[in-house]
């Protein structure tokens, strides 16, 4: 007869998520999961694999629930830079308590070896989906007349995407939320 798990593995997904988003994948050893999730290590093998597995599923959570959601605030109706203003504050605002800093996915690319193709390829997707909905955003606010008439939605929608992720390197203690903040108003005031 098959075993029941002791425990719910979306919820220990999650735990996980949250401290390699904390620590990072490299500071993050198996003991500490151990410790932090609250299973065995031989439970920790059998559902989720290896470390590496551990953090690639925990990568993948990360990425289909972001808060907010960038591709569902860009594809609202009606006017885009409000949406697009909603977005650039989100990201500039400093963390919320008891949240970790930071981006867990601008974390992965900052820590990422050059080889790891999975992580690399993950990054690559979700950088593309934003992209993506920027450039569908910003083709929208130039036919509404929002912004400037030669203006170009791709170009735009990287550099915007570039800056947000930006914003998340320097958005920490000190003066970080200010210069995101800064960075923020002055990308928008550059789109009209």
């Amino acid at each position: 007869m098959a075993r029941t798990k002791g425990f719910d593995p979306e919820q220990v997904l999650g735990r996980a998520m949250e401290l390699f988003w904390r620590q990072g994948y490299a500071a993050t050893s198996i003991s500490d999961l151990v410790a932090h999730l609250g299973i065995a290590r031989a439970s920790l093998y059998a559902t989720f694999g290896d470390k590496h597995d551990l953090y690639l599923a925990a990568l993948d959570r990360y990425i289909r629930n972001p808060e907010p959601d960038p591709v569902q605030v860009l594809a609202g109706p009606g006017p885009v830079l409000p949406a697009l203003r909603f977005l650039l504050d989100t990201y500039a605002a400093a963390p919320s308590p008891g949240r970790p800093p930071g981006c867990m996915v601008v974390h992965a690319a900052v820590e990422c070896p050059a080889d790891d193709v999975a992580v690399r390829g993950r990054l690559d997707l979700n950088w593309g989906s934003m992209e993506v909905a920027l450039t569908s955003a910003l083709l929208r606010a130039r036919a509404q007349g929002e912004i400037r008439a030669d203006a170009e939605p791709a170009s735009l929608a990287r550099f915007l995407l570039v800056l947000m992720q930006g914003m998340q390197v320097v958005n920490g203690p000190g003066q970080g939320a200010v210069r995101a903040a800064d960075a923020a108003r002055y990308a928008l005031e550059g789109l009209r």
